[in-house]
């Protein structure tokens, strides 16, 4: 007996639409650099779907357009066209077509962008680095003009850098912000002047240019103990996790609902756990009559020039920890999740250009801008396109947002204005959950650079400030001659316990 010849439409489901694709090796190539490689039986192009496009063309020259189009079924008409014809029908004027129109659109491209940036969808990066800029923005005691043109500075250079190098390499390079920078100014701005501030930015900028541009990164990445980095960045976010249970003390109504609807939206839709988070939030702020958002101006932001002036120790106890944390716990991941992807990174190239934006957008606010690595891991997976050579689209539509954003930063600054300390305290801690228990588990990891991670920890959670400078800095300073003393090149004493405690003359 024959076997029954399987359809075309069956071949082309078990050759083409089996999920499995052929990476990039960042210039656009096939072959070396590819994450899953599709089967050997199946060629880039199915004879099947060949077949198949011969009888589609052979159908229009026999029946003609309109004969092929009833074959195919009927056509959607578009939806402008079907709300054109319930306005006829119902006998509107021209302003109120106008009107609604105008309304669906808006409601449209608001929820578009408003989802897109809440819920880490590959549109655009997460928005809970945009409270914690808030947050250190209240702290350091900035007025909304100030705050509104940090937002613009930090939006923009995103915004461009996300266009720019994924147009250029053609691969999806998104950048964002620094969360652990920021994070890091919420405990460190109040102490220095504005200016002073601005002036740590610029050379944190520029000194992160020149790293990535010589080629200098990967090898100071592996100076620091990557268990030390790990623990400098759990003790700068451990006071944001700490705030979200002070806050039960005081508002425990908002607090209890936000950490709730957090580990329900964790159990079942963890995409959406900090959405859900600020809308229940935000619905108990209503309820208890602590809601205070006013939007009577919805305008463009006006950038403030701030000038920089430098200080030793605002460079020490700002610029040191922000250039440290931004290299390793933000631009060596998002370079490792494109490599990890299939693609070829130049980090001079990647490094380079966002350290040299940061440092000319500092003086409006921008505090560093990076490579992204939770969004990138989203835009250079299947979910962005199938062609990994086509997701390139994604950062370019990233950056689109990014600018959208920063346009009206204003806006953002007069709705977050308007909530409770305590609600934005308790978001910005659950938001940053994640990176917390990222950096708890890399201070651990190793044994023998646990104790070098607890030293780090305990003295960046602590505060202190010694000479000026702040508890980041210190952190990484005693975390690093913690790690030389236990695990450098030391000569040990005779008869002296080795670093660990045990006894080598008692057996384990």
């Amino acid at each position: 007996m024959r076997p029954v010849r399987r359809t075309w439409r069956a071949r082309k489901r078990a050759t083409a639409d089996d999920g499995r694709f052929i990476g990039t090796d960042g210039g656009g190539t096939l072959g070396a650099s590819c994450v899953r490689r599709a089967p050997a039986a199946a060629g880039p192009r199915p004879l099947a779907v060949g077949r198949a496009r011969r009888r589609r063309r052979g159908r229009r020259l026999l029946l003609g357009a309109a004969g092929h189009r009833a074959l195919r079924g009927p056509r959607r008409a578009p939806p402008l066209v079907i709300v054109l014809s319930a306005a006829r029908a119902g006998h509107l004027d021209a302003a109120q077509t106008g009107s609604w129109i105008w309304a669906i659109s808006i409601g449209s491209g608001l929820t578009c962008i408003g989802l897109s940036l809440l819920t880490r969808m590959p549109v655009i990066t997460a928005w809970s680095p945009l409270v914690i800029v808030l947050s250190a923005a209240r702290a350091g005691h900035l007025d909304a003009a100030q705050t509104g043109s940090w937002i613009w500075a930090i939006s923009i250079g995103s915004g461009l850098t996300c266009i720019g190098l994924s147009l250029l390499t053609r691969m999806p390079v998104i950048t964002a912000w620094s969360t652990p920078g920021a994070a890091l100014l919420v405990t460190s701005i109040g102490s220095y002047a504005y200016g002073e501030v601005i002036g740590a930015f610029v050379v944190s900028g520029v000194v992160i240019a020149l790293i990535g541009v010589t080629g200098v990164f990967g090898r100071l990445m592996r100076l620091v103990p990557g268990a030390v980095v790990s623990a400098m960045l759990a003790g700068i976010l451990f006071s944001f996790g700490a705030d979200v249970f002070t806050s039960l003390e005081h508002t425990p109504v908002i607090a209890g609902s936000v950490l709730l609807a957090y580990l329900l939206g964790k159990r079942w839709l963890p995409r959406y756990a900090v959405l859900l988070a600020l809308a229940a939030g935000v619905l108990c702020s209503a309820a208890s009559s602590k809601l205070h958002i006013r939007l009577d101006h919805v305008g463009l932001v006006q950038p403030v020039f701030t000038a920089p002036s430098f200080s030793v120790a605002s460079l020490i106890g700002i610029a040191v920890p922000l250039t440290l944390a931004t290299l390793a716990s933000q631009n060596a991941p998002g370079v490792g999740v494109l490599s990890a992807s299939g693609y070829r990174p130049d980090d001079r190239l990647l490094v380079g250009s966002t350290g040299l934006v940061s440092a000319v957008l500092a003086p409006f606010g921008s505090h560093a801008v990076n490579l992204a690595a939770i969004t990138a891991a989203i835009c250079t997976g299947p979910e962005a396109h199938r062609d990994p050579r086509r997701r390139y689209v994604a950062g370019v539509a990233c950056g689109l947002v990014y600018l959208v954003v920063g346009a009206f930063g204003s806006t953002l600054v007069a709705f977050f204005g308007g909530l409770p300390k305590e609600l934005v305290a308790a978001i910005a801690g659950v938001a940053l959950f994640g990176a917390l228990s990222g950096g708890l588990t890399g201070a651990v990891r190793e044994g023998k650079d646990r104790e070098a991670a607890v030293i780090t920890f305990l003295t960046t959670a602590s505060g202190v400030t010694l000479f000026g400078i702040g508890s980041a800095f210190w952190g990484l300073v005693f975390g690093v001659a913690a790690h030389l003393v236990l695990n450098g090149r030391f000569r040990r004493a005779a008869g002296s316990p080795p670093a660990d405690g045990t006894d080598p003359a008692r057996p384990g």
